[in-house]
Parts: C-alpha cells; structure tokens; sequence
C-alpha cells in the first residue's frame, strides 16, 4: 500500500467493519451489542499479537523508554482487573481511575467497564492545582473502588482520608492483581444504553459535574470521528499526550478499539517539557501510515515556539492529522504551526478546527478532510448585537471567527433563541442545540438539571433552510450552553453564554477583550487573559488579569497597565476598573487547559492578588 494512502485497508476477518455501522442510507447505526468490550474481544480473538498501545516513558530518559501492550495482552490485564473488581463491587457501581497516565490507567478504564461498573476517569491526586475538582468528582459520583498504581498509593491514600468515612472508597492497586485472577471472571451482558462512564465537565464556567456516557453514545462518537476526519484507512495510528481523564484522551484510546489499531501514549508533563518529543513521535508514526493526534491552542504555540526540529532533522509529518478543538480555536496559533513545521512536509489541510464538548461524549464538527482551516471576519458590534456581519480583516471593529466546519453524520446541530426556543437563519447567532445518538444520558444524581439541559424541546423550527430537518417534532436536544452562528455550509462557535459579561450596558465576548489586552503590549503573554467582571458602587466593572510573557519578568509593568487600558477603550469603548499583571502560572486553568475564568474571579474577588 502507498505510504499516505486513504484507500480502506483491508481489515483482519472478524474485526469490526465501518460499513457495518451504517444503514443503507448511510446514517450512522451501531450493529447490536457493540461496545467498547466486545470490540476489544474481537480485536484480542483476531488481531491479538498486533501492538494496543505503546507508552513513551520518559521520566528516567531525554530519549524515552516505550513500553508496549498488545491486545492479547491487554485482554489478559483486562480480565484479571475485571474480575477483582466484580469480587468487591456490584455491578453498577462506580470504579474511579486515580492514576498517573500510562498504561495502567488504559487498563484500569477499560477493566471497570468489562466488569459491569461505571468508570469514573480521573486523576492522581498530585496534579497541582485540582485537589478541588478531584474532591468534587469523588463526592459525587461516590465510587465503591478506586483503582491506582504503586506510585501513585500513597498520595490516593492521603487524600481519601480527608473524605467522610462513608464516602471512603476501596483502594486496589493494578500492579499488585494477577493475571491469574482472570480465570475468577464472570461474563457480563452490556446494554448499549447502559452506562460506560462518568465524563467530568472541565469546570471552565461552573463546578465540574459527571455526564452519564452510554456505550451507545461512545460507539456512534467513534464512528463520527472516523467518519469525519477521513480514518477510514486502518493503518492509522494515534499519537497523544492528552490527559487520559479527558474526553478528547477518551477518545484517543478509544478508536484503536474501532480499529484493532494502536496508540502511541505520552504524559502532558513530558510534552510540556519537551514539546519536540509530541513531533518525533507524530514522525515515526508518520511513516508507518496515517497518525491523527489532538490538542488545545496553547500546545500549538507552544511546540512552534520550542518544540522545531534542527535543521536537518530526519522529521516527515507528512501523514499527520492534527485536530485543534479549543474554544474558540486560535487561528494565530494553528499559522505558527504551519510555518514552523511545513519544511518538514506537514500539509496545509492537516490541521483541523473542531469543535466538541463532554455532553456529546466529545465529537461535534470538524472541518473537511482536503481543506484547509479557514477565518472570517465579522464585525464585533454587530456580533455582540446577535448577527455575523462579515467584513475586511483591516477593519477596525474585525474579529476572527474560525470555522468549525461540518457537523458529524447523523448529528443535528440547531442554532436557536435560548429564550424562545425558535430556530435562528444562518448569519445569526444563538445557542447551539444537538440531537443524535452521541449524547449523553445526563448529568450524574442531577436529575432536574438533566431534564432542563438534555430534554429541551425545540419549539419553533425554520420552515426553509432548517438545520433540523428529519428530528421528530417531539425528540429532545441538548442545550450546549455555547453560542454559534451558519454561514455558507460552515459552523463558527463565538463562545459560552456564562462567560459572557455585561458592562456598560453591553454584553460582551470577554475573548475579545483578552486579544485585545494580548496586542496592548508585549509584556502580556499571549493566550494567558482572563477578562471579567465584579459587582461595583456603579455596576459590573471590567477586571483584567494577565500573565507576563516569557522573559519579561523584570519589565516594569506600569506602562504595560496604562497601554492595556487605553487599548480597550480604543477598540471596545470600554473603561478597564482594574489590570493585573501576574506571573506565569498564576491564572487558574482547567484541566484540560482552558481558561477558567470563574476560578480567575473568585480568586479576584477573594483578594489573592490585592
């Protein structure tokens, strides 16, 4: 086969084929009983000596230790775990994950599930800056079993002890259950529409809560993708350092199981410090046939800035898909990228803006496999004022939109009126409303917010051009909370309606205000704003917290302040109460790296940087 081929490739008799996941009219069905276990099963039964996963250790080594598991091993891991886990949890319960990433964490995921439980993916307790967010996740989702390694004992052991006694979870560590426990396994039958996991929300806008994901949800979202991004060729690998606990690394690990495929495992620490390793790792897989990866923006710029190869380095990324699913999508950081890697033969169209969320288990849209990411610009009055106006990227008042592109098969995605619940024309912005099988089912114990977020009812759907055309008058959609706009075929996110501020008597995108404050001076590290506002004598009053740029640290920030005021003013008509200019670090983040902007505030507000 030519090396970068997208002719399908031949799968092993007994694998899973993607046309039998498809009715003949092409929508996307799941055949009966398939869900992550059973694709496994197959792919331990036909494709058993093939490599599963591979993880790049690089915690004793620059160069990396690969640590590798084939699928015959995995199923052996598998049915050990599993069967542990069925001597001291019932069926239903919930598994929680506290592991660092690696392969015991893919075992441990995919072990609770066999076993009839719930996992829950998380995190070792050592993740700085998450110990609220891994109290909250635990508390709710109140797991019978949590699953750890060697290293990570005794700091999982630390922070159960400051749970309330009933809440205290069981404790198995992987490493220390026997293969041999696999003969004590019981077969279990799994109901597609059973639960497979609880997907914790990142905690950008609002304490994390568990999305109830159904096998069926994980199952249709992996065939989307595949569908969507163009895998269809089964020589292709993944390669990812993105944190296992997030539903982008979900997925990660989740389409090799499609496939009887592999992927290529990293820890974010590694590719942080290090982000060239993220590349030679893209690069090697690269000549073996197609490799897709993910990331948020800031791992673009950050691997354009440090992560280039020398020059004449042996690098090819020439096979590489590189999906860029931040909120919104930087199209200043997917052009660094691009000019930064080209010369080592990565194609214009390998970057692909997507746009996903945990609610719909991940996937939503992504642009067209053969094109290249695209910007338009609107103007920001007029988008503040609920329309896309596109206008010259000279103008004054010219914002960025990047386009998202098309939403995945059988996926229907509505732009509506929050307030009326109607359908809006393309060229104007609302909240975005999905319905398809990728959904989840809910949110975990929150039955009432579950109905208002999960079982909206679309009252009022366009009679012409309706992008809901084939939903029953009476099926449920999802409220994402996110606000978008159609123009021309494409799908552009502007952002979340909670983190929307209202100042002045505006209401305003406080991203805009950010890459405002970012161009205002070069003290200000790029993508590392937060803008917000707090309750004054005289109304909200804009706040801008900022974190210095690399190299900058003994810059006198006084300048910077007033440059970043009379920038704001300048373009956005806005007076700025309050600037910050912090340290790099300082800025809380979710964990899987946006901005949180409510954190931010209330740390504001609590005094940490008076």
């Amino acid at each position: 086969m030519a090396r970068g081929s997208r002719q399908e490739y031949i799968a092993p008799e007994g694998l899973l084929r993607i046309e039998d996941c498809l009715t003949a009219d092409g929508a996307v069905e799941l055949p009966p009983g398939v869900t992550l276990p059973s694709l496994i099963e197959r792919n331990v039964a036909h494709v058993g000596d093939s490599v599963a996963y591979r993880y790049l250790d690089f915690t004793g080594s620059d160069a990396g230790r690969a640590v590798e598991l084939t699928w015959a091993g995995l199923g052996v891991r598998l049915r050990a775990v599993a069967a542990r886990l069925q001597s001291v949890a019932a069926r239903g319960d919930r598994v929680a994950i506290l592991a660092p990433q690696g392969l015991d964490y893919v075992i441990g995921f995919f072990a609770s599930i066999k076993a009839g439980n719930i996992a829950v993916p998380l995190f070792a307790p050592e993740l700085p800056g998450h110990a609220e967010r891994l109290d909250t996740a635990l508390r709710d989702s109140r797991p019978s079993v949590v699953l750890t390694t060697v290293a990570a004992l005794q700091a999982v052991e630390s922070f159960l002890d400051h749970l309330p006694p009933a809440l205290r979870p069981k404790v198995l560590v992987l490493e220390h259950i026997p293969d041999s426990d696999g003969d004590g396994f019981t077969p279990v039958e799994v109901d597609v529409d059973d639960v497979s996991h609880l997907q914790y929300t990142s905690g950008s806008t609002r304490p994390p809560v568990g999305v109830e994901i159904t096998h069926r949800a994980v199952g249709t979202n992996l065939i989307q993708m595949i569908l969507s991004i163009d895998l269809l060729n089964r020589n292709t690998h993944g390669v990812s350092w993105l944190p296992l606990y997030h539903d982008m690394g979900l997925s990660m690990i989740g389409f090799p199981a499609v496939y009887g495929g592999h992927s290529t495992l990293m820890s974010p620490t590694a590719f942080v410090r290090r982000p060239q390793r993220w590349i030679n790792a893209l690069s090697d897989v690269s000549r073996e046939g197609r490799v897709v990866t993910a990331a948020p923006n800031f791992a673009y710029e950050w691997t354009a800035l440090r992560g280039r190869p020398a020059p004449g380095d042996d690098v090819d990324l020439a096979n590489v898909v590189m999906i860029i699913g931040s909120e919104p999508v930087s199209m200043d950081a997917i052009a660094a990228f691009n000019e930064a890697f080209a010369p080592f033969g990565l194609p214009a169209t390998a970057i692909k803006p997507s746009y996903g969320i945990a609610e719909a288990t991940l996937f939503i849209s992504t642009t067209a496999p053969t094109a290249e990411a695209t910007v338009l610009y609107v103007d920001r009055d007029e988008l503040e004022a609920g329309r896309a106006v596109p206008v010259s990227a000279d103008a004054p008042s010219a914002v960025a939109q990047v386009s998202s592109g098309q939403v995945a098969r059988s996926l229907w995605a509505a732009v509506v009126d929050p307030d009326t619940a109607g359908e809006l024309p393309d060229g104007r912005i609302g909240e975005m409303w999905l319905h398809g099988n990728n959904i989840g089912r809910g949110y975990w114990d929150l039955p009432e917010e579950s109905a208002r977020t999960f079982h909206a009812r679309l009252d009022s759907p366009l009679e012409a051009a309706s992008h809901t055309a084939g939903v029953p008058a009476t099926a449920d959609w999802l409220r994402t909370g996110d606000l978008g706009f159609y123009l021309d075929g494409e799908l552009y996110v502007t952002g979340r309606i909670a983190d929307r501020v209202l100042v002045d008597g505006r209401t305003v995108y406080p991203q805009h205000v950010e890459a405002t404050v970012a161009d205002a001076s070069p003290i200000v590290r790029r993508g590392y704003v937060a803008a917000f506002t707090v309750p004054g004598d005289d109304g909200e009053r804009l706040v801008v917290i900022a974190e210095r740029a690399a190299g900058t640290n003994r810059a006198d920030t006084r300048e910077a302040v007033d440059a970043i005021g009379a920038e704001v003013l300048r373009r956005h008509d806005l007076t700025v109460h309050d600037v910050k200019v912090l340290p790099a670090g300082a800025i809380p983040r979710t964990t899987s790296g946006k901005l949180a902007r409510r954190a931010c505030r209330a740390q504001y507000l609590d005094g940490a940087w008076a």
